[in-house]
């Protein structure tokens, strides 16, 4: 606490869906917390996606640039995000600035942060592929971030190496797990009896007495000729395994629904379905047998519920979970998926092998630590 016993002023900044569920812990344990005033301020790099975690969560915006638009491109986004928080860093003159992971509101918020003089925390700081274009943008975003970050909460001890080899100072990193556990424990058992109208339709397109694999995908660097591998191997799984259920939420972007509804529309044992929010989601990463994704984020969570992940990357800045053996990593080569998924759904002892491994990124204290740590700086 400041001499002066004011409280410590928080300006939580963020504008995707996965931020925002990275993120919704930590809000409402600041939110709780007398010793500090917390504003939430989403940029709306995401919209519709992005409002639903918000509802689940229970969390009101103090501000909303609403930036979202037909068209969005990376320039527009990136200096409407810088200009739109000038106003509100400003008035509110928070203390700190919590930018998280590796979005482009991610890294224009930190630039915006830093010009006003506040203090910059980089939650889920430290991930590197160390090659720029793998992935396109997010890549670059995390690496600014750091930059310009004064205290990084770091998810693992291999992410805390990545900022030290990059010579951040080691008493500004604290390794605290992934917020993204705080969330998924938090969530979980809300929704293991969940009721809404997407569990009500998927019950009534999918059989769920079926082994569940569960996809999803809408990497950039996968765009064009890697979703068109990426579909071809689900096609051969699905007319493989007539026993198994391929459900596949799909991203709303064009470079993704055109190839995917196109090569998969109709095959009867693959449910293409919108994208879900956030509880529903969950739950059906619950009921499914096997995932097959490109999100970072699902390569953390699936682990705490115990199932196998394929990763359709051909790097990843989440090294600790293919070290763990919790996922293995596929790229879009179009035998590869096949043969690690038939690998999987036929063999048991190498499923169960998998499916019972550590998860390397926490025990959901993640944003306790967080919190700890600010309180004493």
């Amino acid at each position: 606490m400041k001499k002066n016993q004011n409280k410590i002023k928080n300006l939580i900044i963020f504008g995707t869906r996965p931020e925002a569920i990275k993120m919704a812990p930590l809000v409402n344990l600041f939110l709780k917390d007398i010793r500090f005033e917390t504003k939430v301020c989403v940029t709306g790099q995401h919209r519709e996606m992005l409002d639903q975690v918000l509802d689940f969560f229970d969390i009101t915006p103090d501000y909303d640039l609403s930036l979202m638009k037909p068209n969005q491109n990376l320039y527009n986004l990136t200096g409407e995000v810088i200009s739109g928080l000038k106003p509100i860093l400003e008035s509110f003159k928070p203390d700190f600035v919590y930018v998280h992971g590796d979005t482009t509101t991610t890294m224009a918020a930190s630039i915006a942060g830093f010009y006003s003089g506040a203090k910059v925390c980089h939650v889920e700081a430290g991930l590197r592929t160390n090659n720029m274009l793998s992935p396109f943008p997010e890549e670059m975003n995390r690496q600014v971030a750091s930059r310009i970050a004064t205290y990084h909460f770091a998810p693992t001890i291999k992410s805390q190496e990545n900022l030290l080899k990059e010579n951040v100072s080691k008493d500004n990193v604290l390794v605290t797990g992934n917020t993204v556990i705080d969330a998924l424990l938090e969530s979980s058992s809300r929704v293991e009896k969940l009721e809404n109208k997407e569990v009500a339709e998927l019950k009534n397109k999918v059989d769920f007495n079926k082994k569940i694999l569960l996809v999803t995908g809408h990497r950039r660097e996968n765009h064009g000729q890697g979703f068109i591998n990426i579909c071809a191997a689900l096609k051969v799984i699905a007319v493989q395994n007539p026993n198994v259920e391929i459900v596949y939420p799909v991203h709303l972007n064009p470079n993704v629904l055109k190839p995917v509804n196109e090569l998969l529309g109709d095959i009867s044992n693959i449910h293409l379905v919108k994208p879900l929010s956030y509880p529903s989601f969950v739950w059906l990463m619950n009921q499914s047998y096997l995932i097959i994704t490109d999100s970072g984020g699902v390569q953390e969570e699936a682990p705490s519920l115990g199932k196998p992940v394929l990763v359709m990357r051909d790097t990843t800045e989440r090294p600790e979970a293919v070290e763990a053996g919790t996922v293995i990593l596929v790229g879009t080569e179009r035998n590869r998926i096949i043969k690690e998924a038939q690998e999987l759904l036929n063999n048991i002892d190498k499923y169960k092998s998998m499916s019972s491994l550590h998860n390397p990124y926490g025990d959901g204290l993640a944003c306790e630590r967080i919190i700890e740590f600010i309180s004493k700086v």
